[in-house]
Parts: C-alpha cells; structure tokens; sequence
C-alpha cells in the first residue's frame, strides 16, 4: 500500500502564497506522475497540475503562472507553491500519485486526505 500525507495548508490573505506538500510512503516499488487536484465548496474536483516522475508538467489553463509543480523523487515527495492567491482559490487540495506497490506492476491512483486552502479577501 501507499500512503499519502499533505501539508502546508491554512489561512492566507489574497495576494499572499502557501507551498503545500506532499510525502508518498508504504510498501513503493515505483511512482510515476504525481499531482495535486482541488475542490472547492459546491464544486467538482478539478485538476490543478500533474507531474510526471521525469518532470514533465501539465498544469490547469486558469493557474499557470500563479502555480508551480515540483517534486522531489528521492523523497517521494510533490510540491505546490502557489503565489499571488486569490478568494476563488480556497478549496480542500488533494494530493494524488500514480504509483505501484512492492510486490505488484499494477498502477493505481493514490489519494490523499486533503489539506484545506483558504484564501481571505
């Protein structure tokens, strides 16, 4: 099994920045893309950026610029730095990891509890 730990989330005022992250641990044998989704009150989850174990990004059209994805692959862990943010930016944030564990090939979606964001005006 993998687990997933978020951190980093809380209260900031509009314009202000938060660096979430994001520990895989567990019985790993490998992770591939790694990523961060978001979901706000009322609204579906959506997809913030996504990571893959070479660096690759892909990232929402609406959060480019504000938002960077990193990792660290020999901590697997995924971080998101996350500048000038605004009210529409609180959500619950979730980290994700495309992963298989020790003793198996098969590549499930890891999830983790989520961490809170809110943005003040």
């Amino acid at each position: 099994q993998v687990q997933l730990v978020e951190s980093g989330g809380g209260l900031v005022q509009a314009g202000g920045s938060l660096r979430l992250s994001c520990a895989a641990s567990g019985s790993i044998f490998i992770i591939n893309s790694m990523g961060w989704y978001r979901q706000a009150p009322g609204k579906q989850r959506e997809l913030v950026a996504s990571i893959t174990r070479r660096g690759g990004t892909n990232y929402s059209d609406s959060l480019k610029g504000r938002f960077t994805i990193s990792r660290d692959n020999a901590k697997n862990t995924v971080y998101l730095q996350m500048n000038n943010l605004k009210p529409e930016d609180t959500a619950d944030y979730y980290c994700t990891a495309d992963a298989a564990a020790l003793g198996t090939d098969a590549i499930y979606k890891y999830w983790g509890q989520g961490t809170q964001v809110t943005v003040s005006s």
